[in-house]
């Protein structure tokens, strides 16, 4: 069992590691084409690089089942919110901004989960508060207002908390590889439909063509590798484990930023970097040690 959940960590640290990166790519992407017609492009390359070996299993037919269709469809809408609106908030704000902000999903996967009557621990709440002081140090200026494209990430950040624990409620029930498929084919198909409606000018083959670097890196590894490998390590690492693990992706956004587009933080943004990282990382610790503390010291002195 220890070696499996070491396993699983080291699949869902890859997996951030390309998310982060990706953010870098889709800045990129943003040069030729529009938020949806680069996703589309994204999404369907990423479904086509699964498709062989789909065929190879011989699990094609599974695509019919109706109970996977409805998750599939479901998890791709979701997929589609979380994608448009992040993809969008890049067009203004910074990979490293967008990274930092989508890992408030974390944060708020245990707060979601209120509206289920599931418990939030007090290690929740400590690191929301946080998280949203980071996030105001971030992403608010001095006259109150806050970056158009940060709050969009944002809202993006919402969809995302949706889509992993709809991830992790339907990952145990359907194949992996069938899963992840149908829920890429149907994110791209929806970007796709968006884009012709809003994008048309901008979606042509020769700007396609032009984008076909970060195409390829957030088509093929991002999505067809890192969010199979997300449903794969979801499914045998522990939770805490696995949240704490993908919000590194905002550590490798940020370095990527630095690295490839010169992008720079002040000294207020990286403490609010700071402060979100450490708010994402206490609610996912468990303070009950604190508690079983106490009860043997007051066990000493009786």
């Amino acid at each position: 069992m220890h070696e499996k959940n070491i396993k699983s960590d080291l699949i869902l640290l890859v997996v951030a590691a390309v998310w982060g990166a990706s953010l870098v790519a889709q800045s990129m992407g943003l040069e030729y084409l529009g938020p949806l017609g680069f996703n589309a492009g994204r999404f369907l390359l990423g479904a086509l690089t699964l498709l062989p070996l789909l065929l190879l299993s011989r699990r094609m037919l599974s695509i019919f089942d109706r109970p996977l269709l409805l998750a599939s469809g479901a998890a791709g809408f979701i997929l589609f919110m979380g994608a448009s609106l992040q993809q969008a908030g890049l067009q203004y704000t910074t990979a490293g901004n967008a990274g930092f902000i989508t890992s408030m999903y974390i944060v708020l996967v245990p707060i979601f989960g209120l509206a289920f009557a599931q418990k939030t621990g007090k290690n929740t709440w400590i690191g929301a508060a946080f998280a949203a002081i980071g996030l105001y140090l971030l992403s608010v200026g001095d006259r109150f207002t806050i970056n158009p494209g940060d709050a969009l990430v944002l809202v993006g950040a919402a969809f995302w908390a949706g889509h992993v624990i709809l991830i992790a409620k339907i990952a145990k029930q359907f194949d992996n590889l069938t899963l992840s498929l149908m829920q890429f084919l149907f994110c791209g198909l929806l970007s796709l439909a968006g884009a012709l409606l809003f994008e048309s000018d901008e979606l042509a083959i020769t700007n396609m063509i032009a984008a076909w670097q970060p195409l390829l890196f957030a088509g093929v590894l991002t999505v067809g590798i890192g969010h199979t490998l997300q449903v794969i390590g979801q499914k045998s690492a522990p939770a805490s484990h696995a949240a704490i693990i993908m919000s590194l992706e905002a550590v490798f956004a940020a370095a990527g930023g630095w690295l490839w587009l010169n992008e720079q933080l002040s000294s207020r943004e990286l403490l609010g970097c700071l402060l979100m990282l450490t708010g994402v990382v206490v609610s996912q610790l468990s303070f009950s040690w604190l508690g079983a503390r106490r009860t043997a010291s007051k066990a000493q002195q009786l």
